[in-house]
């Protein structure tokens, strides 16, 4: 009897088919199925001729920023960043990420849980096991806090992103699968130089980070001087590694989840 190709394998060498493109990103991005060996998984498809020019971050980078995220995830060991790759696609080289399948995809999938893990909330109620972020005002003018759960998931993430200096960690970045286990997307504008840390995980802004998160972060930093820097050496400049390695080294120095300034600390929308 014939194994059935890991859902990785088939992402490397399957035959894509492009099923739609997703209209709500901002670059061209694409609903994909890969298929090898009459086995098929969907994917996020994003051609590096697709990517929208930004001021701030060189041009064609974007795909190869998404595989740094995913490599430094990987290093972590916190499964954030579904399996990303970067080959060729039917629009050119481009990054390839495993979908996430959510509840409530499709129509006789279970809805999930009322609450999403960042979600807006009347502004004095406060749900139990979620952490406030800010107050505004609703589209009717009504007061709404924006919240997030107090999720050990989120926590890392939140982690994660402080590494990264990932510049967009909306609400809608933040996905709770089928299986129960959170992931986060789109990291195309992550690993530059100068600060530019924006997400709505602010609930742990000025808490310390617990035992074993400061161990992962001391991982990290020995293996940016080895194989993992090697790795990311092949997407991202010498400067952008050597800022990654030094914001590891600047949180175990001072092991708090840092606050936000007033430079736009989250993204907009935040969803």
């Amino acid at each position: 009897m014939t194994q059935r190709p890991d859902d990785r394998e088939v992402l490397r060498r399957g035959e894509l088919t492009v099923l739609g493109r997703i209209r709500s990103a901002s670059n061209a991005t694409f609903l994909c199925e890969s298929t090898l060996d009459e086995h098929t998984v969907h994917c996020v498809y994003k051609p590096v001729a697709g990517e929208q020019p930004l001021w701030d971050f060189p041009d064609g980078t974007l795909a190869g920023r998404e595989l740094g995220a995913y490599l430094v995830s990987k290093q972590l060991g916190w499964n954030i960043v579904p399996y990303t790759i970067i080959r060729h696609g039917p629009a050119g080289p481009g990054m390839l990420q495993l979908w996430v399948d959510q509840p409530g995809d499709t129509p006789d999938s279970d809805p999930g849980p009322e609450l999403d893990l960042v979600d807006l909330v009347p502004a004095d109620r406060l749900p139990p096991g979620y952490l406030p972020v800010l107050r505004a005002y609703d589209y009717a003018g009504e007061p709404v806090s924006l919240v997030h759960a107090d999720d050990i998931r989120l926590r890392r993430m939140a982690v994660f992103d402080v590494l990264i200096n990932n510049a967009d960690r909306k609400g809608g970045h933040v996905l709770r699968s089928l299986s129960g286990d959170v992931y986060g997307v789109d990291h195309g504008v992550c690993l530059h130089v100068e600060d530019k840390l924006r997400t709505v995980l602010w609930g742990w802004a000025g808490k310390p980070l617990d035992d074993s998160t400061v161990n992962k972060v001391g991982c990290l930093v020995d293996a940016l001087a080895d194989s993992l820097g090697d790795a990311l050496a092949e997407h991202i400049t010498s400067a952008e590694i050597a800022a990654l390695r030094l914001r590891a080294r600047g949180l175990l120095d001072n092991p708090v989840m840092p606050s936000p300034d007033r430079h736009r600390p989250i993204p907009w929308p935040a969803f």
